[in-house]
């Protein structure tokens, strides 16, 4: 299927802002009946004040101890998120996973236990310099309740709702979708990030049936399939 990509500028959102009103403001003007609206999951994060400063963080022995084993790619090789992510799924629960994904590695070469069995925030848990200015100085944890969420944007703007986390490097999460998305061909055309991870300012993006004929300069816009 060919589609149209529709990335949209905002403000810098805080957790002062009411994400519906963001919508409103921002992507209301340019939705069409059949389109899809793609928020950013730290956006969502961020207007639900899942926010932190590491100097509001005190690791502890283990959060220091499991650190040292992630990839230095990864936002938990940093003590003070693996500590915050101590303090979402309990600690008990983040070193029984670890115990488990070790041995998993170890004798069974699989990777990736860690971060299923210690919980989804595991995974979606963006450390410093992780998120765009002025949050780069924050720890910033996954959205609560991302279905009820899409099921809100949905019953106001009557379009369909995804959140998605995509990075730079290719990777994309759906972490929730209305049922009328096309979920497999969302994850293609988030591969390539088209919200951006730096400075772009644009964390919504419509997906909608190419046309033929442009439409009126605007927003930001690519296609794909």
């Amino acid at each position: 299927m060919s589609v149209e990509v529709i990335s949209l500028n905002t403000k810098i959102i805080t957790p002062e802002d009411d994400l519906l009103e963001v919508i409103a403001a921002y992507a209301k003007p340019f939705l069409k009946t059949g389109d899809t609206l793609v928020v950013a999951e730290s956006v969502v994060a961020i207007t639900q004040g899942r926010i932190i400063r590491p100097d509001h963080v005190k690791p502890g022995f283990w959060a220091r101890i499991l650190a040292r084993f992630i990839h230095q790619d990864g936002s938990l090789s940093s003590p003070y998120a693996m500590q915050v992510i101590m303090r979402e799924g309990g600690t008990l629960r983040t070193l029984a996973a670890f115990c488990v994904a070790a041995l998993a590695r170890l004798l069974l070469g699989r990777r990736g236990d860690f971060y299923r069995l210690a919980g989804e925030q595991t995974s979606l848990i963006d450390d410093i310099t992780g998120t765009m200015p002025p949050f780069d100085k924050h720890i910033v944890l996954g959205p609560r309740e991302p279905e009820k969420v899409v099921a809100e944007i949905k019953h106001r703007f009557g379009v369909e709702a995804a959140i998605i986390d995509a990075n730079d490097l290719g990777k994309s999460k759906l972490l929730a979708a209305t049922p009328g998305i096309d979920r497999s061909l969302l994850l293609r055309i988030f591969k390539r990030n088209p919200a951006g991870n730096a400075d772009q300012q644009t964390p919504l993006v419509i997906v909608r049936k190419a046309r033929r004929k442009a439409s009126s300069p605007g927003p930001v816009r690519r296609s794909g399939r």
